[in-house]
């Protein structure tokens, strides 16, 4: 079995019982993922890269094992509509243990700002028709960018932070969000080739969370 140097990492703590901080974790992962990463030919982070970074499958398998305040979570990336202007990703993620009822299904519109970029998200009509379509991303053919709805204010702004690695996030409270009590919810993503960081929080009026990890976001491994 091949391990990732940050599986590595999660196993070696794992079987220590040493308590480290999840920012600790994060930053020696980070360490690893840029030192085997090559620079782009033009020393410029494009979008063909970044959607490269994001497309695949994953899950928080090592992360869950290793604390139990986690889940195992499989999060799925595919390019769809590949023939057409834009560059988009079919996103699903679910627990583990329930593979076939996903329980958040987007779209990602992939744009260029300068040398940042920004993840536009989008909501699926008719969402359960597409479950699994990870598996066979030309369902996604059925409709077209023109039918999907945007969540205003929940984008994803990022900006290269090293060869191969992306960090950003949405922006203040913009992000609406009526889950569990909240009425805004964030999001921090870091991204490389081999995983990628997410943590959502939901928060209330009195900027109290009351959804999402408490202590770091999930760390999905490419598989």
């Amino acid at each position: 079995m091949h391990l990732r140097p940050g599986a590595l990492i999660l196993v070696s703590l794992k079987l220590s019982d040493m308590p480290v901080r999840l920012s600790l974790l994060f930053s020696l992962l980070f360490f690893f993922s840029a030192c085997t990463r090559p620079v782009t030919s033009d020393g410029k982070n494009g979008l063909d890269e970044l959607q490269a970074a994001m497309t695949g499958s994953f899950d928080s398998s090592a992360q869950a094992s290793s604390d139990d305040s986690y889940y195992n979570i499989l999060l799925h990336m595919e390019p769809v509509w590949t023939d057409r202007p834009g560059k988009y990703l079919y996103v699903e993620q679910a627990v583990a243990d329930a593979a076939d009822k996903p329980y958040r299904q987007r779209i990602y519109g992939l744009e260029q700002k300068g040398r940042g970029f920004i993840s536009r998200v989008y909501e699926l009509p008719d969402p359960d028709r597409f479950i699994g379509a990870h598996e066979d991303p030309s369902r996604l053919n059925a409709i077209s960018p023109e039918d999907l709805i945007e969540r205003k204010g929940c984008a994803v702004y990022l900006k290269p932070d090293g060869p191969g690695i992306y960090r950003g996030s949405t922006k203040k409270k913009r992000c609406k969000s009526t889950l569990r009590g909240a009425t805004y919810a964030t999001s921090r993503v870091s991204i490389t080739g081999s995983f990628v960081q997410s943590w959502d929080q939901g928060f209330n009026d009195a900027d109290e969370q009351v959804w999402g990890a408490t202590e770091g976001g999930y760390m999905f491994f490419k598989k």
